[in-house]
């Protein structure tokens, strides 16, 4: 499975941000997928997750209120709205498919190659 990020940047505190994620498999759908972001010097962290229909998903705390993941499996795709982005979400994205149980840094199937997200002061 091949996931490619897209829609990162550069934007001012307070802004806003789509990331998107094309995964190429005919069995989108059965993957649980996740946006995880390792800033410099620091351990890759999970943002957010949903499950495979798209009916659950979890947020980290630090983004809940502010973030939104949704997913279209006619398009294999899965999104990431950033709003009100602040510059400690500055990072790099990653995305992630996942069969397992558990979404984490080791646990994860597949990753994408991840995508630049500035924010400035």
């Amino acid at each position: 499975v091949m996931l490619v990020e897209s829609g990162g940047g550069f934007v001012q505190a307070g802004g806003s941000l789509r990331l998107s994620c094309a995964a190429s498999t005919q069995t989108f759908s059965s993957y649980d997928m996740g946006w995880f972001r390792q800033a410099a010097g620091k351990e890759r962290e999970l943002v957010a997750s949903i499950n495979w229909s798209g009916g659950r998903t979890q947020y980290a705390d630090f983004v809940k209120g502010r973030f939104t993941i949704f997913r279209d499996n006619r398009k294999d795709t899965v999104y990431l709205e950033m709003n009100s982005l602040k510059p400690e979400d500055t990072a790099v994205y990653y995305c992630a498919a996942n069969t397992g149980a558990t979404m984490s840094p080791e646990t994860v199937d597949y990753w994408g190659q991840g995508t630049q997200v500035t924010v400035s002061s």
